[in-house]
């Protein structure tokens, strides 16, 4: 089975993203807004913990309950920086991949999250599909999307500012490879995949230049963290948590899984382009004897990107 028609991805490749974005670019209140929906909704305990679009690793240590993380991300430059921070510790295993063609084997994870990753999704169910794959029964995951029904775009639309409306259900890129969701689309997504969706929380309320500019951080995040929970009623914020649980009628997670050797890590993939495993593990590489792919290992990243050589 080849899997290499699939959507366009947004690349952060050489991107300073963590820097000029979240260090220095005025978003202490939304990272810190972010950091209490995750600890409300993230479980006290986990295996293995699949962190999707994990960047520069801004959010990795918030998942200190899991024995181990695999973060993955498009980039190996952002995977770079995230080792920079994190350390090459046995705990963390760094994947450069295309969502659409995760390289891991059914059923592997019993914990993922997907934070400000959705929205660059031009096929969000497909993605949606590939994460619920690789989840085994009774897991959790953890998804923000941006949010389509916000009240700044409804009173937008409502003054004739902006031409789509922010009521119907199909996403809308307002720029390219950013999107967009409605609640209840996403909600049908997830449903239709056997996710059961647990709890909803509404994050950023104030997320607004004024209000940061003149009212102070903490406040605003106390504010925030008290209306986080008005999710479950109505979903009007720019951005919007759900953690969702896997129904018990998935396939089992692999039994005897290494979790000491980071290189032992190789049972848990499978080959993207031909989705064959196990993979063998070469100098440098591995090597996928079903259809004879060799996925690179640099640096301590597993590049699934493209197989080498082509």
């Amino acid at each position: 089975m080849d899997t290499n028609n699939t959507p366009p991805v947004c690349n952060y490749e050489g991107s300073d993203y963590q820097t000029s974005f979240w260090d220095q670019g005025g978003r202490e209140y939304e990272d810190r807004t972010e950091a209490i929906a995750l600890k409300r909704l993230l479980p006290e305990s986990g295996r293995l913990m699949l962190e999707l679009g994990a960047g520069a690793g801004r959010n990795t240590s918030r998942y200190a309950g899991f024995e181990r993380v695999v973060l993955l991300d498009y980039s190996t430059t952002q995977l770079a920086q995230a080792q920079a921070r994190l350390g090459k510790s046995d705990r963390y295993i760094f994947v450069a991949a295309d969502v659409y063609r995760l390289p891991f084997v059914d059923g592997l994870f019993d914990g993922a999250t997907m934070i400000r990753t959705l929205h660059h999704m031009a096929d969000a169910p497909k993605a949606l599909g590939q994460v619920r794959k690789v989840l085994g029964p009774g897991s959790t995951f953890i998804l923000e999307f941006a949010n389509k029904l916000n009240a700044k775009a409804i009173l937008r639309y409502w003054l004739g500012k902006q031409d789509w409306s922010p009521f119907t259900l199909e996403p809308v890129e307002f720029v390219a490879l950013n999107f967009d969701f409605h609640p209840k689309a996403v909600k049908k997504w997830l449903g239709a995949l056997d996710f059961r969706i647990k709890k909803m929380l509404t994050v950023s309320h104030f997320r607004m230049d004024l209000l940061k500019k003149f009212i102070p951080t903490g406040l605003l995040v106390f504010l925030d963290s008290l209306a986080q929970w008005t999710g479950s009623l109505w979903q009007l914020t720019p951005s919007v948590f759900v953690r969702a649980s896997v129904t018990r009628d998935g396939k089992v997670p692999p039994k005897g899984i290494p979790r000491h050797n980071s290189d032992e890590a190789i049972d848990w993939f499978k080959c993207p382009k031909c989705e064959a495993s196990p993979l063998e593990f070469e100098k440098e590489h591995l090597h996928c004897s079903a259809c004879g792919s060799d996925w690179a290992i640099r640096d301590g990243i597993y590049d699934f990107r493209e197989p080498l050589g082509k």
